[in-house]
Protein backbone atom coordinates (compact mmCIF):
# COMPACT_ATOMS: atom_id res chain seq x y z
CA UNK A 1 0.00 0.00 0.00
CA UNK A 2 1.36 3.43 -0.93
CA UNK A 3 1.85 6.25 1.58
CA UNK A 4 -1.07 8.14 0.04
CA UNK A 5 -3.31 5.08 0.32
CA UNK A 6 -2.29 4.62 3.96
CA UNK A 7 -3.04 8.27 4.68
CA UNK A 8 -6.45 8.00 3.03
CA UNK A 9 -7.32 4.84 4.99
CA UNK A 10 -6.18 6.42 8.25
CA UNK A 11 -8.45 9.40 7.63
CA UNK A 12 -11.38 7.15 6.74
CA UNK A 13 -10.87 5.17 9.92
CA UNK A 14 -10.75 8.31 12.06
CA UNK A 15 -13.95 9.55 10.40
CA UNK A 16 -15.70 6.22 10.94
CA UNK A 17 -14.97 6.36 14.65
CA UNK A 18 -16.85 9.65 14.72
CA UNK A 19 -19.81 7.90 13.06
CA UNK A 20 -19.94 5.57 16.08
CA UNK A 21 -20.15 8.62 18.34
CA UNK A 22 -22.79 10.36 16.21
CA UNK A 23 -24.90 7.19 16.16
CA UNK A 24 -24.60 6.88 19.97
CA UNK A 25 -23.06 3.42 19.72
CA UNK A 26 -20.12 4.14 22.06
CA UNK A 27 -19.36 5.99 25.30
CA UNK A 28 -16.11 7.35 26.72
CA UNK A 29 -13.27 5.37 25.06
CA UNK A 30 -15.05 2.03 24.54
CA UNK A 31 -15.46 0.50 21.09
CA UNK A 32 -13.26 0.41 18.03
CA UNK A 33 -13.06 0.15 14.25
CA UNK A 34 -10.28 -1.54 12.31
CA UNK A 35 -9.41 -1.73 8.62
CA UNK A 36 -7.38 -4.27 6.68
CA UNK A 37 -4.62 -2.56 4.70
CA UNK A 38 -4.25 -5.30 2.11
CA UNK A 39 -0.57 -5.98 2.75
CA UNK A 40 -0.72 -8.30 5.72
CA UNK A 41 -1.55 -5.57 8.21
CA UNK A 42 -4.48 -3.68 9.63
CA UNK A 43 -5.10 -0.35 11.32
CA UNK A 44 -7.02 -0.09 14.59
CA UNK A 45 -8.02 2.46 17.21
CA UNK A 46 -5.46 3.07 19.97
CA UNK A 47 -6.29 1.90 23.49
CA UNK A 48 -7.98 4.32 25.88
CA UNK A 49 -7.84 7.39 23.65
CA UNK A 50 -10.97 9.62 23.70
CA UNK A 51 -12.90 9.83 20.45
CA UNK A 52 -12.41 13.59 20.17
CA UNK A 53 -8.65 13.01 20.20
CA UNK A 54 -8.62 10.38 17.45
CA UNK A 55 -6.59 11.66 14.52
CA UNK A 56 -5.62 9.73 11.39
CA UNK A 57 -2.07 9.53 12.74
CA UNK A 58 -3.29 7.98 16.01
CA UNK A 59 -4.46 4.79 14.29
CA UNK A 60 -2.15 1.89 15.12
CA UNK A 61 -0.69 -0.34 12.42
CA UNK A 62 -0.56 -4.02 13.42
CA UNK A 63 0.35 -7.29 11.77
CA UNK A 64 -2.18 -10.11 11.48
CA UNK A 65 -1.03 -11.54 14.81
CA UNK A 66 -2.05 -8.30 16.49
CA UNK A 67 1.47 -7.02 17.09
CA UNK A 68 2.07 -3.27 16.58
CA UNK A 69 4.39 -2.34 13.75
CA UNK A 70 6.82 0.38 14.79
CA UNK A 71 6.66 2.78 17.73
CA UNK A 72 3.62 4.75 18.77
CA UNK A 73 0.40 4.29 20.72
CA UNK A 74 -0.75 0.91 22.03
CA UNK A 75 -3.53 -0.73 20.00
CA UNK A 76 -7.00 -1.43 21.35
CA UNK A 77 -7.30 -4.22 23.91
CA UNK A 78 -9.48 -5.96 21.29
CA UNK A 79 -6.60 -6.09 18.80
CA UNK A 80 -6.16 -9.86 19.03
CA UNK A 81 -9.85 -10.44 18.38
CA UNK A 82 -9.67 -8.29 15.24
CA UNK A 83 -6.47 -10.03 14.15
CA UNK A 84 -8.09 -13.45 14.51
CA UNK A 85 -10.99 -12.36 12.30
CA UNK A 86 -8.65 -11.07 9.61
CA UNK A 87 -6.54 -14.23 9.67
CA UNK A 88 -9.55 -16.54 9.32
CA UNK A 89 -11.84 -14.43 7.12
CA UNK A 90 -9.90 -13.14 4.10
CA UNK A 91 -13.13 -11.63 2.76
CA UNK A 92 -13.33 -9.22 5.71
CA UNK A 93 -11.90 -5.74 5.25
CA UNK A 94 -13.29 -4.07 8.37
CA UNK A 95 -14.26 -5.02 11.92
CA UNK A 96 -16.25 -2.98 14.43
CA UNK A 97 -16.87 -3.48 18.14
CA UNK A 98 -19.42 -1.54 20.21
CA UNK A 99 -21.33 -1.81 23.47
CA UNK A 100 -24.43 -0.15 22.00
CA UNK A 101 -27.19 -0.21 24.60
CA UNK A 102 -30.08 -2.16 23.06
CA UNK A 103 -28.01 -4.73 21.19
CA UNK A 104 -25.80 -5.32 24.22
CA UNK A 105 -28.92 -5.81 26.35
CA UNK A 106 -29.84 -8.74 24.08
CA UNK A 107 -26.27 -10.06 24.45
CA UNK A 108 -26.54 -9.84 28.23
CA UNK A 109 -29.61 -12.10 28.05
CA UNK A 110 -27.88 -14.57 25.70
CA UNK A 111 -30.72 -14.12 23.24
CA UNK A 112 -30.45 -13.68 19.45
CA UNK A 113 -32.49 -10.91 17.89
CA UNK A 114 -35.23 -12.62 15.85
CA UNK A 115 -35.78 -11.60 12.24
CA UNK A 116 -39.18 -9.93 12.46
CA UNK A 117 -38.49 -6.80 10.37
CA UNK A 118 -37.89 -6.26 6.68
CA UNK A 119 -34.86 -4.12 7.61
CA UNK A 120 -33.37 -7.14 9.38
CA UNK A 121 -34.02 -9.41 6.41
CA UNK A 122 -32.37 -6.82 4.15
CA UNK A 123 -29.19 -6.28 6.13
CA UNK A 124 -28.76 -9.48 8.15
CA UNK A 125 -30.57 -12.16 6.14
CA UNK A 126 -32.06 -13.64 9.31
CA UNK A 127 -31.62 -13.40 13.05
CA UNK A 128 -28.63 -11.72 14.66
CA UNK A 129 -26.93 -14.59 16.52
CA UNK A 130 -25.29 -14.72 19.93
CA UNK A 131 -21.68 -15.81 20.27
CA UNK A 132 -19.99 -17.32 23.33
CA UNK A 133 -18.61 -15.45 26.30
CA UNK A 134 -14.86 -14.84 26.21
CA UNK A 135 -12.51 -12.71 28.26
CA UNK A 136 -11.13 -9.52 26.75
CA UNK A 137 -7.49 -9.36 25.74
CA UNK A 138 -6.96 -12.53 23.72
CA UNK A 139 -8.03 -14.20 20.49
CA UNK A 140 -10.96 -16.11 22.00
CA UNK A 141 -13.41 -13.32 21.19
CA UNK A 142 -12.29 -13.34 17.56
CA UNK A 143 -12.68 -17.10 17.42
CA UNK A 144 -16.20 -16.77 18.81
CA UNK A 145 -17.05 -14.17 16.17
CA UNK A 146 -15.70 -16.28 13.31
CA UNK A 147 -17.24 -19.55 14.51
CA UNK A 148 -20.66 -18.02 15.16
CA UNK A 149 -20.93 -16.13 11.89
CA UNK A 150 -19.78 -19.14 9.86
CA UNK A 151 -23.34 -20.44 9.71
CA UNK A 152 -25.09 -17.09 9.26
CA UNK A 153 -25.60 -14.42 6.63
CA UNK A 154 -25.52 -11.84 9.41
CA UNK A 155 -22.52 -9.47 9.49
CA UNK A 156 -23.25 -8.90 13.20
CA UNK A 157 -22.88 -11.09 16.27
CA UNK A 158 -23.85 -10.38 19.87
CA UNK A 159 -21.05 -11.67 22.08
CA UNK A 160 -22.64 -12.91 25.30
CA UNK A 161 -22.27 -10.56 28.29
CA UNK A 162 -20.08 -8.28 26.21
CA UNK A 163 -21.34 -6.44 23.15
CA UNK A 164 -21.55 -6.27 19.38
CA UNK A 165 -18.99 -7.25 16.75
CA UNK A 166 -19.66 -6.59 13.07
CA UNK A 167 -17.71 -7.38 9.92
CA UNK A 168 -17.75 -6.13 6.36
CA UNK A 169 -15.89 -6.21 3.09
CA UNK A 170 -14.79 -2.68 3.95
CA UNK A 171 -14.69 -0.82 7.28
CA UNK A 172 -17.62 1.41 6.28
CA UNK A 173 -19.77 -1.69 5.67
CA UNK A 174 -18.92 -2.99 9.13
CA UNK A 175 -19.87 0.38 10.67
CA UNK A 176 -23.16 0.34 8.78
CA UNK A 177 -23.90 -3.14 10.16
CA UNK A 178 -23.20 -1.87 13.70
CA UNK A 179 -25.57 1.07 13.22
CA UNK A 180 -28.28 -1.17 11.78
CA UNK A 181 -27.79 -3.77 14.52
CA UNK A 182 -28.54 -1.23 17.23
CA UNK A 183 -31.51 0.14 15.30
CA UNK A 184 -33.23 -3.22 14.92
CA UNK A 185 -32.30 -4.29 18.44
CA UNK A 186 -34.17 -1.24 19.74
CA UNK A 187 -37.18 -1.72 17.47
CA UNK A 188 -37.62 -5.41 18.27
CA UNK A 189 -37.25 -4.65 21.97
CA UNK A 190 -40.01 -2.03 21.76
CA UNK A 191 -42.20 -4.45 19.84
CA UNK A 192 -41.85 -7.03 22.58
CA UNK A 193 -43.13 -4.54 25.14
CA UNK A 194 -46.44 -4.57 23.24
CA UNK A 195 -46.62 -8.30 22.60
CA UNK A 196 -44.86 -11.07 20.74
CA UNK A 197 -43.48 -9.93 17.34
CA UNK A 198 -44.81 -11.83 14.35
CA UNK A 199 -42.28 -14.12 12.65
CA UNK A 200 -41.49 -13.73 8.96
CA UNK A 201 -41.67 -16.55 6.44
CA UNK A 202 -38.22 -17.76 5.42
CA UNK A 203 -39.05 -17.36 1.73
CA UNK A 204 -39.85 -13.68 2.37
CA UNK A 205 -36.61 -13.21 4.31
CA UNK A 206 -34.64 -14.78 1.46
CA UNK A 207 -36.36 -12.65 -1.17
CA UNK A 208 -35.80 -9.43 0.78
CA UNK A 209 -32.16 -10.26 1.42
CA UNK A 210 -31.53 -11.04 -2.24
CA UNK A 211 -33.20 -7.81 -3.39
CA UNK A 212 -31.34 -5.63 -0.93
CA UNK A 213 -27.94 -7.23 -1.50
CA UNK A 214 -28.14 -7.48 -5.29
CA UNK A 215 -30.61 -4.89 -6.62
CA UNK A 216 -31.06 -2.08 -4.10
CA UNK A 217 -29.32 1.26 -4.62
CA UNK A 218 -27.18 2.62 -7.45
Amino acid sequence: MTEDAYAQLRKELADLHQVLVEAALVVWTAGNVSARTGDGHFLIKPSGVPYDALTPEAMVLCDLDGRPVGDGLKPSSDVFAHAYVYRHRPDVGGVVHTHSAYATAWAARDEPIPCVLTAMADEFGGEIPVGPFALIGGADIGKGVVDTLAGHRSPAVLMRNHGVFTIGGAPRSAVKAAVMCEDVARTVHLSRQLGEPLPMEQSHVDALYDRYQNAYGQ
